[in-house]
């Protein structure tokens, strides 16, 4: 379990934002979260409660999808970031690993590697460090280096994106579903991989995750999102201990493991919605 503490200087803040698709499709509703220095902070809830969405308002894609923020600021180390260029906010240290991995299947892995380092200017030695630095927590790639990204595993395409944006030298990463998809003990693999980042590199995440359970053992801090609002946030040790969660997003009770038939009312009955 992950027990390293976070700064007490906030990173990236989200005030009050709410997102429209198509001018008409209201997704996010009044969205707030911070992210500490340092700290690894999870963003959970079902599938359409709003975590990818929060992430690309961060990073600056909506409009690729007709999605705008329209109301609320989004800050990154004081200075308002919500209109930059997603290059610009690459440039200050802020990066996204979209959900699917999308690597660029007819390159090889390191071919998809290097393409992180496109925006520095550090010289080539740095980036060769940084490369042999990504080699030393993703072994796996170091042997699959001159393989097609697109022959290669989904765990494999999913070290290779998360790979390729710390050859960008981010301070903070946006990890978007990064379990999806893998087999049980992969996924245990890619956290394992996100704490030892956090810890030795200094590198802040914000993860949107489904998989409550596994997300909470590593974060340091969670939001619960349902149906583009927060509904509940906290120290994710004390998400983890909480009745409604473990009822809700673990599947367990005071009175153990429950079916979802056992909870199909749970909507009238959370207390956060009372």
């Amino acid at each position: 379990m992950f027990d390293a503490a976070p700064s007490d200087e906030t990173l990236l803040e989200v005030n009050n934002i709410e997102v429209i698709y198509n001018h008409v499709i209201l997704v996010l509703k009044g969205v707030s979260l911070s992210v500490p220095k340092g700290g690894i902070t999870a963003l959970l809830g079902g599938n359409g409660a709003g975590k990818t969405t929060t992430l690309k308002a961060v990073s600056n894609l909506l409009h690729s999808e007709r999605g705008e923020v329209t109301k609320g600021t989004i800050s990154y180390r004081g200075d308002r970031v919500q209109d930059l260029d997603p290059a610009a906010l690459v440039k200050r240290g802020v990066i996204q690993v979209m959900e699917g991995r999308h690597c660029f299947e007819h390159l090889t892995v390191e071919e998809n590697l290097l393409t992180g380092a496109y925006t520095r200017s550090d010289g080539s030695a740095n980036v060769a460090d940084d490369l042999e630095m990504v080699y030393s927590y993703f072994p796996r790639l170091k042997e699959r280096r001159k393989s097609q990204a697109g022959y290669t595993s989904g765990g494999e395409q999913q070290m290779v994106a998360m790979g390729r944006a710390l050859m960008s030298r981010p301070e903070t990463i946006l990890l978007d579903e990064p379990s999806m998809g893998l087999a049980p003990q992969l996924v245990e693999q890619i956290f394992e991989i996100v704490k030892e980042v956090n810890e030795k590199e200094g590198v802040s995440f914000l993860l949107a995750e489904q998989n409550t359970n596994v997300a909470l053992r590593y974060a340091h801090y969670g939001y619960i999102l349902e149906s583009g609002r927060v509904v509940m946030d906290g120290p994710a040790a004390e998400l983890r201990e909480n009745p409604d969660v473990k009822e809700f997003y673990l599947g367990m009770s005071e009175e153990g493991r429950k079916s979802f038939r056992d909870v199909r009312s749970y909507r009238r009955r959370k207390r956060w919605l009372s």
